[in-house]
């Protein structure tokens, strides 16, 4: 039983209480009787603790009363002979039997403790994953996922409904990859300024739910079509000294430590989160290339066959304290700092062909050494100006990342049988990274009764991205490295915010609505510090490019989410919101990806922000032991951006570049089943399908397609004698077309085993993630002058760990000093 439902009981029984005393006894009385409740362990008072006063003589003489915030009651009696009975939801009954009063009567301070007969009644046990369904979202509480237990944050994404992590880190909802990514409601270097890979280094220990937002109000902001994913860390709210300490040991080598801290007093909560990671990632795959003879290159045919080998290191730790400044403010800071050292080293063995012979053996080694530094300070002010959700909030962010890559590149061919020399050409590139952000955001939120709420506030984001890019190549002839003023280049990317936004929200009857609007200017602002001209940059990478650009982006962004309530355990949500994909500073940086001779990655700083306007119809039913959710959409997105593919002409080098094509219809279904029908087994399952339609060209070529495909997953959690629990995973992603070739379905199994032990105060886990080492993307690509099939795994081999995780002064939830506030309107007070 969680905090908040101990303190609405709590709340609860006490009106029931107050009731019942008014309707029996409503005499001010001659004598009083007071006292102060407090708890015996922790030596806080408690709120709302029910004193029952009853005449021994007469039992339907009864009266009584609660205590106030400071643990404290006075109540009016009679003289006579009394039972006075002291009760708190979760703790021991106290009885003072046969007091004779002839006068005033001060019972001092009385403490109670906790009910041996209630302790597990408030334990948090979060068995299993529950959803629950407000206006503009559906709240996944994560529980106690086994198959993530020693994992990351990416893992635990992977098992929530809607939500995909393919094998490269990126994350899709209902298919879709342009999803926002937020911390506690906020952007976050925690997040890695868009770099979903970041998730792959936070520990999903740490994670308490994730909200999933397909209709966001507008409140959030309006980037990601695909919606929202926000992150809720875990925040202790037990009084003293409590957390838990995770260790994980697994092959491919994977080791970490991490300590979740937390120190809470009437006054102040300090609390952290620091953990340190290694582990070994090998992953590669195959690009098999053969050119039609239109195309007019050297070779015919080129297999390349690629090898990653990576070595991680990663230490991270979140310190901050919220201090209360009353009942009702606190000012929270925290400080986040992410230290990084890795090393890939990929090789590309390629083997070239003409008529159908290999002439060619190349061997292309890359070896990458980077070292990154993130670091976020963060400020929060809540003021909640009364019990009824009116309150202020205001945040201050300011995130730092500098990275350094040091690569070398050799490249060798043990066979040659042509005529011409195949050059290996050593290079050596230097580059860096810095990274600034700004966050100022304030939220007013404004109750005009228990059905209607206004809302209003002001956001802006300030990014700063700079790209210091230094190519050095062999001068075949001396030995000697020498700049490539080519691609040597320093990219100054600018992405500048700000908003403001106002939403009502009101209830009539079992009807809900939250209406928002919010108005948004978009800045991408670049400047291109290159040797070469825009024509001769335009000239060596095939695209036009702007090297100084400054564009600004001014929209109207509606919302509009609904919620009906058949009834208590049954609803209808429906909502609508239109949204923006802005380019992230990669898709925009045209100098491409060295890992490759033949197949290289370019951004295109023309790309313009996409929009969409999308339409979402809900369903939600609760049985005793089964919830159904579902949903259908609809999504119509212009500018739409699509990764085209093509060689340049005459030679067998295939450049990747992301263009704004014209639209993008997407409409699909998806239904989720939580059942649970006995106290040992767990069920969840769910299925999402959806058929898309892109229409549009580039450079005179057309990019029409159209297509379906789907995504399931099932996971079962059966709970064995002995304290064992057993859990499967199983996922599939259907195959699926796209404008230029196919893609394969991919099929993962994830199973663990976890025990209870130490008077169950510490889990410890076994986890096999990918059993069958299935998780690969095999794809088949089709142009007018070649045709490729590829497969690619980014972590090869099954991945088996071990976890111990043990918790100390977790077991005993108090009930908090400080009522619960009311939740916002837009984060679901009103009704699911």
């Amino acid at each position: 039983m969680t905090l908040k439902r101990i303190s609405t009981l709590s709340f609860l029984l006490s009106l029931i209480s107050i009731i019942n005393f008014s309707a029996f006894s409503q005499k001010s009385g001659d004598y009083k009787i007071t006292g102060k409740i407090i708890d015996d362990e922790l030596r806080v008072p408690l709120e709302y603790a029910t004193i029952s006063v009853i005449n021994v003589n007469d039992p339907k003489d009864l009266t009584g009363g609660v205590t106030n915030a400071e643990g404290e009651f006075s109540i009016d009696v009679d003289s006579g002979n009394y039972n006075i009975v002291v009760e708190f939801i979760s703790y021991e009954t106290k009885e003072f039997n046969n007091q004779t009063l002839k006068g005033d009567l001060n019972l001092g301070t009385i403490t109670l403790g906790l009910g041996a007969e209630s302790l597990d009644e408030v334990v948090v046990r979060a068995e299993t994953t529950q959803v629950d369904v407000r206006l503009d979202k559906k709240i996944y509480n994560i529980g106690k996922d086994l198959t993530t237990a020693g994992g990351t944050v990416s893992d635990a994404l992977n098992n929530v409904p809607s939500v995909t992590v393919d094998i490269d880190g990126a994350i899709s909802l209902r298919g879709n990859g342009n999803v926002k990514i937020l911390i506690n409601g906020k952007p976050s270097a925690m997040a890695g300024f868009g770099d979903t890979n970041v998730l792959n280094q936070l520990p999903a220990e740490a994670i308490e739910r994730v909200e999933v937002i397909t209709s966001p109000s507008a409140r959030y902001d309006a980037e990601g079509t695909a919606g929202i994913l926000n992150i809720i860390l875990r925040q202790k709210e037990t009084l003293g000294f409590n957390g838990s300490l995770n260790a994980t040991i697994g092959t491919p080598v994977n080791a970490g430590l991490t300590a979740n801290l937390n120190y809470r007093t009437e006054k102040f909560n300090l609390f952290t989160t620091t953990g340190y990671r290694y582990f070994k990632a090998p992953g590669g795959g195959f690009f098999d290339t053969r050119y039609f003879e239109s195309s007019q290159v050297p070779y015919d045919r080129i297999y390349e066959d690629r090898d990653i080998d990576r070595i991680n290191r990663n230490f991270n730790t979140n310190f901050g304290m919220e201090y209360f400044l009353t009942k009702k403010s606190s000012l929270t800071g925290s400080i986040f700092y992410r230290w990084g050292q890795d090393e890939d080293v990929t090789t590309n063995d390629s083997d070239y062909y003409q008529n159908g012979s290999r002439v060619i053996n190349s061997i292309r080694k890359e070896n990458e050494q980077e070292d990154d530094n993130s670091w976020q300070f963060a400020l929060n002010y809540i003021n909640n100006f009364n019990n009824k959700g009116h309150k202020l909030t205001a945040d201050f962010q300011v995130e730092s990342d500098k990275e350094t890559q040091l690569t070398e590149i050799n490249e060798n061919t043990p066979i040659n049988l042509t005529d011409n020399p195949f050059f290996n050409q050593d290079e050596m590139i230097n580059q860096k990274e810095d990274q600034t952000e700004y966050l100022l955001q304030a939220d007013y939120v404004l109750p005009f009764n228990e059905d209607s709420q206004f809302e209003a506030g002001f956001r802006g984001n300030w990014e700063n991205e700079v790209t210091d890019y230094n190519l050095f190549s062999e001068d075949l002839n001396t030995g000697q490295f020498i700049a490539n003023d080519t691609l040597s280049n320093v990219f100054d990317y600018d992405e500048n915010v700000m908003a403001v936004y106002t939403q009502y929200g009101t209830k009539f009857g079992n009807l809900s609505f939250l209406l928002g609007l919010r108005l948004e200017n978009t800045q991408l602002k670049g400047k291109i510090d290159s040797e070469l001209t825009d024509a001769e940059l335009a000239d060596a990478f095939g695209i036009p490019i702007d090297t100084d650009f400054d564009r600004n982006y001014l929209g109207l962004f509606p919302t509009i989410n609904l919620i009906y309530e058949l009834a208590e355990e049954e609803n209808i949500t429906l909502g609508y919101n239109r949204r923006i994909n802005r380019p992230r500073g990669w898709f925009i940086n045209p100098f491409p990806s060295r890992s490759s001779n033949n197949n290289i990655f370019q951004g295109n700083p023309s790309l313009n922000p996409a929009y969409s306007n999308a339409f979402d119809l809900g369903y939600l039913k609760r049985w005793e032991k089964l919830t159904l959710t579902s949903s259908i959409y609809y999504q119509h997105e212009t500018n739409s951006f699509e990764r085209i593919e093509r060689n340049v002409a005459g030679s067998n080098i295939v450049r990747t570049i992301p263009v704004n094509l014209s639209s993008n219809d997407r409409t699909g279904a998806e239904l989720g089943l939580l059942y649970n029908p006995a106290d040992w087994l767990r069920l969840n399952g769910s299925f999402n399908y959806f058929k898309f339609k892109t229409e549009g060209e580039f450079d005179g070529t057309s990019y029409n397609a159209e297509n379906s495909s789907y995504f399931a997953r099932f996971s079962s959690k059966v709970s064995l004698p002995l304290k064992i629990d057993w859990q499967t995973n199983a996922f599939y992603g259907g195959a699926s077309e796209g404008v230029q070739g196919t893609q394969e379905g991919i099929f993962s199994l994830d199973v663990a085993l976890s025990k209870e032990i130490l008077n169950d105060n510490a889990t410890i886990s076994i986890n096999g993630r990918d059993i069958f080492n299935s998780r690969k993307r095999r794809s088949y690509t089709l142009t007018d002058t070649y045709e490729r099939d590829s497969e690619f795994q980014w972590r090869q081999g099954q991945n088996i760990s071990l976890s111990l995780i043990y918790r100390f002064n977790q077991q005993k939830q108090r009930q908090q000093k400080r009522g619960e506030d009311n939740e916002d309107f837009d984060e679901g007070g009103f009704g699911g």
